[in-house]
């Protein structure tokens, strides 16, 4: 017969039998040949469960608690002490799992290496900042002279460093002023210039640039009156001449930066334009203050004013390189209006825009401008190496030519020369769940790791996260794709 033994104090109260006296039962037992005596523990593993405060004591949560909040990795602890209970995970993984209940970043946003040729790529946040706008960043972040000035004591004016940082890169303009982006840029000069009267436009320049935004509607939300003149693929300053009237409030001519019409097709340049009598306004889109050489389609800034035009509208985040605002440049008169307009309150933009742009007027070049000046045999060069790297490994990788892109809604037909590292394609979703994640692109059957939109200072991590992605599963051949 089989004695069972249970541990539980309660249990052994009850029976007023103490654990010696089983223990000498079962020797006794042992000696006389007798079945031997089972113990049974019946311990509730759920009586480890580590409690909140010590969790939150251990290392890796105290400097967590740091970064995100006490009360943030609290319920992260409670979220991993409930699957504990559960038993879904063991008792002293509950420090482990409370650990990865976190974000993986403070702000909510992951940081991503852009492997995709797309320079300008809207998903992923458009043009990075540079070092300089980064450490501005942190400067405006307490309390700052957003609007005082310092030598007099008294109020100054919102974002006046920036306006003399944009009179200088951009002397045709009169005046300068800067609101959230670029759509708003051109709410602003909408509601102001034109209010309820007419705004004419070339059919062929009412384009929706994503996300369902598009032109016409913007500009009729604001009240105003939208004139169209000529067709998809042409318009005649005729056209123009025969819709500018008494109701007229401007002429807008829009850049077209995301696609191209070609063929039989005609345009008006804004020099033609200059004469009719109303404002002149042109959507430049990609934020180009001058002309650059690589992009000989693109409209800028200066090259547009001294053209003619009244006011440019423009974006901060694509070819300038700097934070999501929009730009206005042109006429004193004009710039004025818009400013003393009560919507331009409502569309200001923050302290932090305005101190990231003007590290980005006056710093030195960006990242989007320095991408844009590497050569072909540089990056082919920079795709050779790690693709050596990653052959060490036993990766399968080899480096090629690629075609790269603009995006962002800019220099539609610009394709630059690039450069890759080909790998077989589950890599692709491999480095989308590395650390930091990759963006790559897949092209006929091979995922392509495209450094046109990469600084050389990134590829040591690039080299490592694709060493990562190697060592989680490696399935596929040994054998680089071909190119």
């Amino acid at each position: 017969m089989v004695l069972v033994v249970d541990l539980f104090r309660s249990t052994l109260k009850t029976q007023s039998v103490s654990i010696g006296k089983y223990i000498r039962r079962a020797s006794a037992r042992s000696r006389t040949n007798a079945p031997p005596l089972r113990i049974v523990t019946n311990v509730d593993e759920r009586r480890n469960i580590p409690a909140t405060d010590r969790v939150l004591d251990e290392p890796w949560l105290a400097a967590a608690v740091e970064r995100f909040g006490r009360e943030r990795v609290k319920r992260a602890v409670h979220t991993a002490q409930r699957r504990a209970r559960a038993r879904e995970i063991p008792a002293e993984q509950v420090t482990e799992e409370a650990a990865a209940n976190l974000p993986a970043s403070v702000g909510g946003l992951r940081p991503v290496l852009n492997a995709t040729g797309v320079l300008l790529h809207t998903n992923l946040g458009r043009a990075p900042l540079s070092e300089a706008a980064v450490l501005a960043l942190r400067e405006a972040a307490g309390t700052c002279d957003v609007e005082l000035d310092l030598h007099t004591g008294a109020r100054g004016r919102r974002g006046a460093s920036v306006t003399r940082g944009l009179l200088d890169a951009v002397p045709e303009a009169g005046s300068a002023h800067v609101v959230g982006n670029g759509a708003a840029a051109l709410t602003l000069a909408a509601t102001a210039l034109a209010g309820d009267r007419e705004i004419v436009l070339a059919r062929g320049e009412m384009v929706e640039i994503g996300a369902g935004f598009r032109i016409p509607d913007l500009l009729c939300s604001t009240g105003a009156r939208l004139r169209e003149v000529g067709t998809t693929n042409r318009v005649e300053l005729a056209d123009y001449r025969a819709a500018v009237g008494a109701e007229t409030g401007f002429v807008l001519k829009v850049h077209p930066s995301n696609f191209v019409i070609s063929g039989f097709t005609s345009s008006v340049e804004p020099g033609e334009l200059g004469g009719l009598d109303v404002p002149l306004v042109v959507d430049i889109g990609s934020g180009l203050l001058e002309p650059h050489p690589g992009l000989p389609d693109e409209p800028d800034a200066r090259t547009t004013l001294r053209a003619g035009a009244d006011l440019v509208v423009a974006s901060c985040d694509k070819l300038l390189g700097g934070p999501q605002a929009g730009l206005l440049l042109g006429r004193a008169a004009i710039i004025d209006t818009l400013r003393r307009h009560p919507l331009a309150r409502a569309l200001r933009p923050d302290k932090l825009t305005l101190a990231a742009l003007h590290a980005t007027l006056n710093g030195p070049p960006t990242p989007t401008a320095r991408a844009l000046d590497r050569s072909h045999r540089e990056l082919r060069a920079r795709a050779e190496r790690i693709a050596e790297s990653a052959r060490a490994a036993g990766v399968a990788a080899t480096a090629v030519d690629t075609v790269a892109s603009i995006g962002g809604g800019g220099a539609p037909g610009v394709e630059p020369d690039s450069a890759a590292v080909a790998l077989p394609e589950p890599y692709s979703a491999r480095l989308r769940g590395s650390t930091p994640p990759v963006l790559t692109r897949v092209e006929t059957g091979r995922c392509l790791v495209d450094l046109f939109a990469l600084g050389p200072e990134q590829d040591a991590e690039l080299t490592g996260a694709i060493l990562r992605s190697a060592e989680r599963a490696d399935p596929t051949p040994r054998r680089a794709p071909c190119e």
